[in-house]
């Protein structure tokens, strides 16, 4: 990601991983078949939530790692040509290890 762009608070910003093209039988799925993932890769973070009384409590993902997210979660942006998902923490149902 070239530009500068930094998420606030608990926010996260995710580059989709895509799936294979191809099934093990052999098939390919054309472009107009496929469905999005819902696995990306944590291309920036934020510096994590406040709460009411002023302390901040920190991320549990990092940049780099790899997570699942909901069919629905985030707004989708458009960064340099790159499409990009911009999600709160609390959007992420896992971290794959």
């Amino acid at each position: 990601m070239s530009a500068k762009i930094r998420p606030l608070h608990d926010r996260v910003i995710i580059q989709r991983v895509e799936e294979e093209e191809k099934l093990s039988s052999g098939l390919i799925i054309p472009d107009s078949a496929k469905e999005k993932p819902h696995q990306g890769k944590v291309i920036r973070a934020g510096s994590g939530r406040r709460l009411d009384d002023g302390t901040r409590v920190e991320m549990d993902v990092k940049e780099g790692d790899k997570i699942l997210f909901g069919k629905y979660s985030g707004s989708e942006v458009k960064i340099d040509g790159e499409e990009y998902l911009i999600l709160r923490e609390d959007e992420i149902l896992a971290v794959l290890s």
